[in-house]
């Protein structure tokens, strides 16, 4: 039976005494509408309208017929989104770009094209239109409706993991300054970033601390067009191709960005003890991920959460959480840094060997 329908039987059949409050139910009303500006928002980036905007205003006219789009049909698009303040609308009724729309430019350092068009994807978008089942049953929805896990999906689909990886790049991006400086990485030693992608966050670290060295580790088809390939950081790295479940490179520091999430407790805790079999003594393990905190305000981390549980049966987790799971991992939760991003840094070292 469906959750969301499921009648609880010791509800009360009276309805309440209290009219609502019309403030709650636009909010409400706003909520329900979300898909909407993720389809628009989406529509914008495949369009590339940030692109054709970024000399100045346009009309729709003139954007339609840049795009091959119709005028009328672009304006009504660009309406919805200048009032969630993606573009604005000027009194001669050209539209223009906002902070917001500037990050859905191509060629730009920052921009976040790529990583809207693999958050907007059917890939995740399919799997959360299946939520209520996925709460019914506590499994992700990926399976049901692709008819495989999703890194397998990945694995025969060369497009949808090309999608993948651009927009991890793009999503993943803006915190790599910002962790390199966020945490004191040692003078000297290997940092090894497991699960790296194209290596941003490793390309980061090593640009700041000239005394390291660094190993990218994650499967082949990630290596392939690594950003740490400058003459800047020429001998400083290698690529190293592998299964985290199985082993990792050895190393003072191991990385670990917006990798977890894709896991269940069982699969993190396996990961974790690889990470610890190969650490070098005194080294540290850096969880870096949108660890929600506590209460009721809004918090990425809380999006991701419910995104990686239908997609992957994974978790974002809190610093709470991630201590349990080193623990069971033979390590231990040290501190947890907060960045000026959406992420943390949860800080982990081995445990005492009994």
């Amino acid at each position: 039976m469906d959750p969301v329908t499921t009648r609880d039987s010791t509800a009360p059949e009276t309805a309440p005494e209290t009219p609502l409050d019309p403030s709650g139910a636009m909010r409400l009303m706003e909520e329900t509408f979300g898909f909407l500006h993720s389809a628009a928002l989406r529509t914008a980036a495949r369009l590339r309208l940030a692109d054709h905007l970024a000399d100045g205003p346009r009309t729709p006219a003139e954007l339609a017929d840049a795009t091959g789009t119709d005028d009328t049909t672009l304006r009504r698009l660009l309406r919805l989104l200048a009032s969630r303040g993606v573009f604005q609308e000027d009194e001669a009724g050209a539209f223009g770009l906002t902070p917001a729309a500037s990050a859905l430019r191509t060629g730009i350092p920052g921009s976040l094209h790529a990583a809207v068009l693999l958050l907007t994807d059917d890939m995740f978008l399919r799997p959360a239109a299946d939520l209520a089942e996925t709460v019914r049953t506590g499994e992700s929805a990926f399976p049901r409706v692709f008819g495989t896990p999703f890194f397998e999906h990945l694995r025969t689909d060369d497009a949808a993991r090309e999608v993948f990886d651009a927009g991890m790049a793009a999503f993943s991006g803006p915190l790599d300054d910002v962790v390199a400086a966020a945490y004191p990485f040692p003078d000297h030693g290997t940092v090894v970033d497991v699960g790296g992608g194209r290596g941003g966050l490793l390309r980061s670290v090593l640009l700041r601390h000239p005394g390291l060295s660094g190993v990218l580790f994650d499967q082949e088809p990630a290596l392939r067009e690594p950003l740490l390939a400058t003459d800047e950081l020429t001998g400083r790295w290698r690529a190293e191709p592998g299964d985290f479940f199985t082993a990792v490179p050895k190393g003072d520091v191991h990385l670990l960005k917006h990798v977890l999430p894709d896991w269940s407790d069982d699969d993190c805790v396996r990961i974790l003890r690889s990470c610890r079999q190969a650490l070098a003594p005194g080294g540290r393990v850096l969880v870096v991920d949108a660890a929600p905190p506590p209460g009721n305000a809004p918090h990425p981390g809380k999006d991701l959460d419910l995104m990686m549980l239908t997609a992957l049966g994974g978790s974002t987790r809190t610093p709470a959480e991630l201590a349990t799971l080193f623990t069971q991992a033979g390590l231990r939760h040290v501190r947890t840094l907060p960045t000026p991003g959406f992420a943390s840094i949860v800080e982990a070292e081995a445990a005492p060997l009994d």
